[in-house]
């Protein structure tokens, strides 16, 4: 099929070779790769400062750069997970763009759901030798129910040890915004999540968000502590290499 890239805003300003890598795999998996020059920001980042009006101009040309899409395909569960539940709330008062935006929830997917259960093809082949534990992300798995497909992706790599994460259900601190704006919150939550990591004993920490990954890697750094990081897509493309 032709799969439409969501390149959302961190990872391409900062992590982009998760973008590419994304691209790489869904080639490699036979399908046709498109990136729409016109998406910009899913919009969250107004939304949650209250900025409502500026979050739905900016939601409308999303919709627009996606409107001749037959699949959309993004790497955050965070972002897929605020168009899935919050753009009906910005459009329920036009129509138009209503209809438009329960098109693009009906066609869009956080990529290991996108690959495990549309694509059911949990074993990709990779290979990668390592110790590694899990985040689950708050948004993917409280707005998009994400539970099983990243570890069923991750049960497959051949060589990897996966480990559980201590209290994983519990939120990195980053949220956004909100580290922002409640540091001394955020980096009591985020220093909790650094000890049920250490206390793992991996030495790998794979997710679905690289602002988690961003957030925790960074307050590991900081402690002296450094633990690798990887996204999901990055360790399956990784794997994949012959």
């Amino acid at each position: 099929m032709k799969v439409s890239l969501f390149a959302t805003c961190l990872t391409n300003a900062f992590y982009p070779e998760v973008d590419m890598t994304m691209a790489k795999i869904l080639k490699h998996l036979g399908h046709t790769i498109d990136v729409p020059e016109g998406q910009a920001c899913c919009g969250q980042i107004a939304f949650n400062s209250g900025y409502i009006a500026d979050a739905r101009e900016v939601a409308r040309t999303l919709i627009d750069s996606f409107e001749r899409s037959e699949v959309v395909v993004g790497p955050s569960g965070s972002c897929i997970g605020m168009i899935h539940h919050y753009y009906p709330f910005l459009f329920e008062d036009e129509p138009a763009y209503l209809t438009k935006a329960n098109d693009l929830i009906r066609k869009s997917y956080e990529f290991t759901q996108f690959i495990v259960d549309i694509l059911k093809q949990p074993d990709l082949g990779a290979r990668y030798s390592a110790k590694a534990t899990y985040h689950p992300s708050c948004h993917a798995t409280r707005l998009l129910g994400i539970g099983e497909a990243p570890l069923r992706l991750l049960e497959h790599v051949k060589g990897l040890e996966l480990i559980p994460l201590p209290e994983a259900q519990l939120c990195c601190g980053f949220g956004g915004t909100f580290s922002v704006k409640m540091p001394k919150i955020s980096e009591a939550m985020v220093a909790e999540k650094a000890e049920h990591v250490l206390e793992s004993g991996a030495d790998l920490l794979l997710g679905l968000d690289m602002g988690c990954l961003m957030n925790i890697s960074g307050y590991l750094e900081k402690i002296n502590k450094p633990v690798k990081t990887m996204h999901i897509i990055q360790l399956l493309g990784e794997g994949m290499k012959p």
